[in-house]
């Protein structure tokens, strides 16, 4: 009783109503909707926005396009590559699903995970990285404006005062509500979303901003472990130019598709079923057997990159000096006792050479260099 008190004092009687019916009307997240196989039989993957609702806008591109592009790929790869998950998408063309929908297209397919896909933009240029969400309260303003964003898609909806109980979108106490929301599946979604964001720092390259946690309408509902991944900033050009390539589509989406295999073979071990944690899939084991056109269309296993070097330093640089004053796009690797500093980034040796030429205007003697799966190698021996 005291807590009611204290929460009408703070609260108007709206946001309370939509507490109560939060309390007695959402239980969705308490009770799984699962069979008790204990293997992994559906993912959903829900590209963000789309239609009438265009989520946020670069310079050249728009995330509604961006992520179902990216969405697409990973079910391709899953079908091809784990022929036994069942895929399904909230939506395969440009059109507009609210996100109460969403929720209800993965309860009703009885999914074990939920993956919404989406990009992000802010108003500093120079930010830029991956990040991945799990529902919860959020720990930080910057959390918050990311969940403000993703939320605001309601407002095109019709009566979305009454279908979302009075919710608010852009008022912090309607918040309120995640942090009463007992998310029992929260342990499963940090560990999906810790997979994916060290598959995007380790095997594609992007800068690992963190697993984090923010209110995400998209996910209260969801009966399964969820997950809302950030590939990049399009207010970020070179991330902006990285996510509209087919060569950075191809990469994120293989980085989602092997946090998946990655979080089935963990769900089926936990389970103490065949498959060992770790135990080779398709994707390895058919390697071999993958014509020249696959491999082209899917590269699982393998990533090459080039990015030109512009400067090391024998002590790790700030964020407010040397390059990062330069480039909205730095990215650095330790390389012996030296720390080195690159701008860009490209799978193709052409494009990483046209930017050389804008980057030499001022860093004379910048230069490309290349990884292969995470590692330096020679430019010359994966130079085409």
């Amino acid at each position: 009783m005291i807590r009611y008190i204290i929460l009408i004092s703070r609260f108007n009687f709206l946001l309370i109503g939509a507490l109560f019916l939060f309390l007695i009307g959402w239980p969705q997240n308490t009770v799984a909707q699962n069979d008790n196989s204990g293997r992994f039989k559906t993912v959903v993957i829900d590209a963000g926005h789309g239609g009438r609702d265009p989520g946020a806008v670069g310079k050249d591109v728009k995330e509604k396009d961006i992520v179902l592009a990216v969405a697409l790929k990973v079910g391709e790869y899953l079908k091809r590559e784990l022929p036994e998950v069942k895929v399904v998408y909230t939506r395969t063309t440009d059109v507009f699903v609210p996100l109460d929908e969403r929720a209800e297209v993965a309860n009703k397919a009885k999914a074990d995970l939920f993956v919404s896909i989406h990009a992000n933009a802010i108003s500093n240029p120079r930010i830029y990285g991956a990040e991945t969400f799990v529902l919860g309260l959020h720990r930080s303003e910057e959390n918050l404006e990311v969940a403000k964003k993703e939320n605001s898609v309601i407002v095109l909806e019709e009566d979305y005062t009454t279908k979302y109980e009075g919710f608010d979108p852009n008022s912090p106490e309607s918040y309120i509500i995640f942090e009463l929301m007992q998310n029992v599946y929260l342990d499963q979604s940090i560990s999906a979303a810790s997979i994916i964001q060290e598959q995007f720092e380790t095997r594609v390259g992007r800068r690992n901003r963190g697993v984090k946690q923010a209110g995400f309408l998209v996910l209260r509902k969801t009966s399964m472990p969820g997950v809302l991944v950030e590939l990049g900033f399009l207010s970020n050009r070179s991330e902006e130019r990285f996510m509209a390539s087919e060569e950075g589509q191809v990469y994120l989406a293989s980085a989602i598709f092997r946090s998946i295999r990655d979080y089935k073979n963990r769900y089926e071990a936990r389970n103490n079923l065949h498959m060992a944690q770790g135990e080779p899939t398709n994707v390895e084991e058919n390697m071999e057997e993958m014509t020249p056109e696959t491999t082209e269309d899917f590269q699982p296993e393998e990533v090459i990159e080039f990015r030109i070097q512009v400067a090391s330093s024998a002590r790790r640089l700030s964020e407010k000096e040397g390059p990062y004053l330069q480039f909205d796009d730095v990215w650095n690797y330790q390389d012996g006792q030296l720390y080195k500093y690159t701008t860009g980034v490209s799978a193709s040796y052409e494009q990483i050479s046209d930017l050389l030429m804008e980057v030499r205007k001022i860093i004379p003697d910048s230069f490309i260099i290349a990884f292969k799966d995470g590692e330096r190698v020679p430019v010359s021996s994966v130079r085409d």
